[in-house]
């Protein structure tokens, strides 16, 4: 069960927004708010058409349930777990899911990223298959794909962190001149609680965190940091090959 709340922090917001898994987004953030972790939350979260897989991939691989934390962060963050997933398994993954969503074309360029060094990581997933696979069958946007990945950043202080939203010092994700890149030092509002609900809590002033559709999703060290960023850039550099 380890691992379960902590990905939940990051299924919550698009949950939210009804791109992902079941209409069970008051039930997640009372999970979260009490940070409570059993089956029921895990039931919930094996219901996400869009990440589940991945997890269930990435523990396959390496002899671990898809709800250990050591999982959760490889997916969400990125850490050397990755690399325990074989070439074969993950273009198997991928066609074996996209077949019926994505054109011939559109396949072929993803499934052939495998051996170029794509990982199943989530940024992978939202910088490469540009149709979303979620509850929208549509294509992501700039604007949906920045919202989408994982960001990281760091908590400003601005005198207002005892309410709804606090100030992140992170980045943008820009097309220019026919490529997607990351602009620093970016400055966005993002919310980490829900009414009276404080969905995370200890937050202060220069510590790093993650974010997903706008909400705060957990604090983590500066290695997680570089670790986020290698595995973003990297599969935005791939992203770019086809463009």
């Amino acid at each position: 069960m380890k691992g379960v709340l902590r990905c939940a922090r990051y299924a919550f917001a698009p949950n939210r927004l009804k791109y992902c898994g079941p209409d069970k987004n008051n039930q997640v953030a009372a999970y979260l708010a009490a940070g409570v972790e059993d089956a029921g939350l895990k039931e919930i979260l094996d219901d996400f058409a869009g990440m589940y897989p991945y997890l269930k991939l990435i523990g396959d691989s390496n002899g671990l349930g898809p709800f250990d934390d050591k999982v959760v962060e490889a997916y969400w963050i990125g850490s050397k777990l990755l690399d325990g997933v074989g070439l074969k398994q993950f273009y198997d993954h991928l066609n074996e899911r996209l077949k019926k969503r994505l054109s011939l074309g559109q396949l072929k360029w993803v499934v052939n990223k495998v051996p170029q060094g794509a990982k199943a990581h989530h940024s992978f997933h939202v910088f490469n298959i540009w149709n979303r696979t979620g509850h929208q069958e549509s294509q992501h946007t700039v604007s949906s794909m920045d919202a989408c990945r994982i960001s990281w950043g760091e908590v400003v202080s601005n005198g207002q962190l005892g309410q709804s939203e606090l100030r992140l010092k992170t980045q943008k994700l820009v097309y220019e001149n026919g490529k997607l890149k990351l602009v620093p030092e970016v400055v966005r509002q993002v919310s980490w609680r829900l009414g009276d609900k404080k969905l995370i809590s200890g937050l202060k002033a220069g510590d790093l965190v993650t974010m997903h559709w706008g909400w705060v999703c957990e604090k983590i060290s500066l290695q997680q940091a570089k670790n986020l960023e290698k595995y973003t850039k990297w599969h935005l550099k791939l992203a770019n090959t086809t463009i």
